[in-house]
């Protein structure tokens, strides 16, 4: 993911997209890791080795596939579709690039000491 991705005409760094998502999860309920690139909690997509992903398709809306790892005991749709508003939130608001779809895969549960 070295290559810009081009959203509207604009090129950005797929580690600066990184960045918006990461910082858009942080606070969310239920999320336990959120760690830009290095994998959540030490779990990363195995397809590309990264715990978040990004494409553009074809009418150029913003797809994004994350990887995250759960707090237990929250319900784990609730923690996605927070995730997901969140996340496309940020993308329209920073990079002002529609978001086509987020696609949230939990990884684990992280249990309480």
């Amino acid at each position: 993911m070295s290559e810009e991705i081009r959203v509207a005409g604009l090129g950005v760094a797929p580690g600066v997209l990184d960045t918006i998502v990461t910082l858009a999860i942080e606070g969310i309920d239920g999320v336990a890791f959120a760690s830009s690139g290095q994998g959540f909690g030490g779990i990363v997509n195995r397809a590309s080795g990264k715990a978040v992903d990004f494409s553009v398709d074809e009418s150029g809306a913003v797809d994004v596939r994350l990887h995250i790892t759960a707090v237990y005991g929250t319900p784990l749709r609730e923690v996605a579709a927070r995730v997901q508003t969140q996340v496309a939130d940020a993308i329209l608001s920073q990079v002002g690039a529609e978001v086509g779809a987020v696609d949230v895969f939990i990884d684990g549960i992280e249990f309480p000491a």
